[in-house]
């Protein structure tokens, strides 16, 4: 690799760290944004899961004008629009403008990640590319890992508010990256579809199964607090349905020889199609887990915001050590074994948290799970990110990214949705039975309970800190462990479910021949090139 080469796969990664750094920097420093911005839990669902929601809904839309106008031009844009949303994501004084931010934020880093990731494919080859896609996962996976620590750090110590404005700097760094050193890439054979039909039902679609999920609890799932029909599952059906309509006007446009917005196609490559399926579940684990976590260690278990992030770097460590490893294992073991391994490692440690979460649990049992859970995260993203490229042609590799990275997001947004929902659910059915079994006041137990659940279980560390309400503080501490412990848990089964559908990839896939450049390598683009443009 040459120096230049090196330049550029530095730029790509800071870009990508930030994207992703940005989806989890702010879940440890959620409870202060709760307690100073007065959000709801709902607000704190939104505020998290509206940035990969509208990342993962323009994903495959701005993915194709990569292709068509240029990786390294989207790439500049979404850095842009991602900076300055930042800018106002600090500045924020409500719960509106801080998630019409994060809203704003998740549109620059849909510009982003597809165009770093299409660039990487188009750009190293060989052993190269082998190098740059473990940089690639260990951002990926250490960022995640390491945006709570500082999080946890920025929230204690500083404001809440730089955890967003730490962007600022780097997305400087990165936009002189980008200009100097990443070449201009596009898909030569790429041409406007003008399927304008297929955009709007890709984002009604995924927007209207989201917002359902999240706004459950609120709604009621059923029946509403007044005994009318809920509108949740009306509107979750409304989405599955457009998705399907998505799906047979893609089909219908390419019966008819007309361009498209996605190439179902893509799905007959067993590598990907199986490979974009337990990346959607892996990241409903992945994320969901990270939301919830912080939640527990500060409203129950007693952690400051900086103690919280320290105990998930160990995450980030684990994931450092093993990616650094990755290029060597890759050449004695398949892609598919690693990724295996990998989520192997996860569902273990997940499944490890889930039973041995408990109010006296001990800080150093919380680290191991969590070292093993990074070293998992560190063996299966880069692995599984370059796996589902492996056999599908440059040429493609934007649409083929952007749509593995909608994958992803989508899984993400779910992931915060249905375990966020599950816990804050979990919690309010669990406080009241609870201080109802004590027994409380009638009116004492709807107060309390309200308070517990609209904060997402931050309110309980006041309730501790209270000795008047020592008996009512134990009872909300019970149902917020509990309730954490059916989450964790049921993130372990998504991750089992995930490494289950890596059994229908070839077992040969993406084997130690792919890492040297051998057959079923992606060969680098030609004719995609565009020096200083």
């Amino acid at each position: 690799m040459t120096r230049r080469d090196w330049a550029a796969l530095l730029t790509i990664g800071f870009g990508v760290s930030l994207v992703i750094m940005d989806a989890t920097i702010v879940n440890v420093a959620l409870p202060v944004v709760i307690e100073d911005l007065d959000l709801t839990a709902t607000e704190a669902q939104w505020m998290n899961a509206v940035y990969s929601l509208v990342f993962a809904a323009l994903l495959i839309t701005l993915g194709r004008l990569g292709d068509l106008k240029g990786r390294r031009r989207l790439f500049l844009v979404g850095m842009v629009v991602f900076t300055a949303a930042s800018v106002v994501a600090g500045l924020s004084v409500d719960a509106v403008m801080l998630i019409s931010a994060r809203f704003v934020q998740g549109i620059g880093a849909a510009m982003i990640l597809p165009a770093t990731l299409s660039s990487l494919n188009a750009i190293f080859t060989g052993r190269s590319r082998t190098i740059a896609f473990a940089v690639y996962g260990s951002a990926i996976g250490g960022m995640a890992a390491v945006g709570p620590l500082l999080g946890g750090w920025l929230a204690t110590d500083v404001s809440w508010r730089w955890a967003f404005w730490l962007n600022i700097p780097v997305g400087l760094l990165v936009i002189v990256g980008v200009v100097r050193a990443l070449p201009e890439t596009r898909d030569p054979r790429a041409e406007p579809t003008g399927d304008v039909a297929a955009v709007l039902l890709t984002m009604l679609g995924m927007g209207a199964i989201v917002f359902g999920l999240i706004e459950a609890e609120s709604f009621g799932w059923l029946r509403s607090d007044d005994g009318g029909l809920s509108p949740i599952p009306f509107i979750i059906a409304g989405g599955v349905l457009a998705m399907v309509a998505f799906v047979a006007v893609e089909r219908r446009r390419v019966a008819a020889g007309r361009p498209v917005l996605v190439d179902l196609g893509l799905f007959s490559i067993p590598t990907f199609s199986a490979g974009v399926v337990a990346a959607l579940i892996v990241a409903f684990g992945e994320f969901g887990l990270l939301f919830t976590l912080p939640l527990l260690l500060q409203g129950a278990l007693g952690f400051t915001a900086l103690g919280t992030g320290a105990v998930i770097l160990v995450l980030a460590l684990g994931t450092f050590l093993v990616s650094g490893a990755l290029p060597r294992i890759s050449e004695y073991l398949p892609q598919r074994t690693v990724v295996q391994i990998g989520l192997a490692l996860e569902a273990v440690a997940v499944g490890g948290l889930a039973l041995t979460i408990a109010v006296d649990v001990p800080t150093w049992l919380l680290a191991v799970w969590l070292f093993i859970y990074g070293l998992g995260v560190g063996m299966a993203t880069a692995q599984l990110t370059s796996l589902l490229l492996t056999d599908v042609p440059v040429d493609e590799s934007g649409q083929a990214s952007g749509l593995q990275s909608t994958v992803r997001q989508l899984g993400s947004a779910l992931g915060v949705a249905v375990l966020g929902g599950l816990l804050i659910g979990s919690l309010g059915r669990l406080t009241r039975s609870n201080l109802e079994a004590l027994p409380a006041p009638a009116d004492v137990v709807e107060r309390v309970t309200a308070v517990v659940s609209d904060s997402a279980g931050t309110a309980i560390a006041g309730l501790q800190a209270d000795p008047a309400m020592a008996g009512i503080a134990g009872a909300a501490t019970d149902a917020m462990v509990t309730a954490s412990r059916l989450t964790t848990g049921a993130a372990a089964v998504a991750l089992l479910v995930g490494l289950a559908a890596t059994f229908r990839l070839p077992r040969a896939a993406g084997g130690p021949d792919v890492a040297e450049g051998g057959e079923g390598a992606a060969a680098p683009s030609t004719g995609e090139a565009v020096p200083g443009d």
